[in-house]
């Protein structure tokens, strides 16, 4: 008898977290991507269940890893924050991304966003925003029934789903947080850093004036 060979051992897939390409092509498109991950980040901040991940590959279907997508930002109500080196829809209780930004660059196509367009209607994406820094363009597409579809008054849009608000204006987009503060630059927050910074440095200071003075009068400060 001629024993029977197993060949029911499929060799593992590997899903790659690079696909090579860089996470922006200029400093204006870079700088609009930190942006937007740095607030959304700030905004849910204290919900433990909603990830925001940004340039990170989006794999939807186990046993593909072919098809995959890196938006340039995704939000996803349902998933714990943490680090991960790519997103395993299956690894995710099957959770889509609900939310995706793109900020293009001169080098994104017409091709190349209409397959990006396809992908995101396909697997369940409900809200997708398109910045053009350049042009000082912007666009949304939000989920009717299976569809994406061009939301047709976007100046003064509010994200059912994140609840901010993107006003056209020049010269560039602006977007606010829910309770109507502008999204703060990355530069403004380097600069808020700082002035925290510098403001706990100079009170450090005065607490160790004050401790030598007191010290000087035969006070120990640790007394009081």
């Amino acid at each position: 008898m001629v024993a029977q060979v197993d060949n029911t051992n499929k060799p593992e897939i590997i899903y790659p977290d690079s696909d090579g390409n860089p996470m922006a092509d200029n400093t204006g498109q870079f700088r609009w991507i930190s942006t937007i991950k740095a607030n959304l980040d700030c905004l849910f901040a204290e919900n433990d269940q909603v990830f925001v991940a940004g340039d990170l590959l989006w794999y939807p279907l186990e046993g593909d890893n072919k098809k995959r997508q890196a938006p340039d930002i995704m939000v996803v109500f349902g998933r714990p924050k943490g680090d991960r080196g790519s997103y395993q829809q299956w690894k995710e209780d099957n959770i889509a991304p609900q939310v995706v930004f793109e900020i293009l660059s001169p080098g994104n196509t017409q091709a190349e966003m209409n397959r990006k367009l396809l992908f995101y209607e396909h697997h369940g994406v409900e809200e997708y925003y398109i910045y053009d820094p350049n042009k000082n363009d912007f666009s949304g597409l939000i989920k009717h029934e299976e569809r994406l579809e061009v939301i047709e008054k976007i100046d003064n849009w509010v994200s059912p789903r994140l609840g901010i608000r993107f006003q056209l204006a020049e010269p560039e987009l602006i977007i606010y947080y829910p309770d109507g503060d502008p999204f703060s630059s990355y530069t403004e927050e380097r600069k808020r850093a700082e002035r925290e910074r510098q403001r706990a440095e100079n009170e450090k200071q005065r607490a160790e004036k004050l401790a030598a003075k007191l010290r000087e009068l035969g006070i120990n400060p640790e007394d009081i």
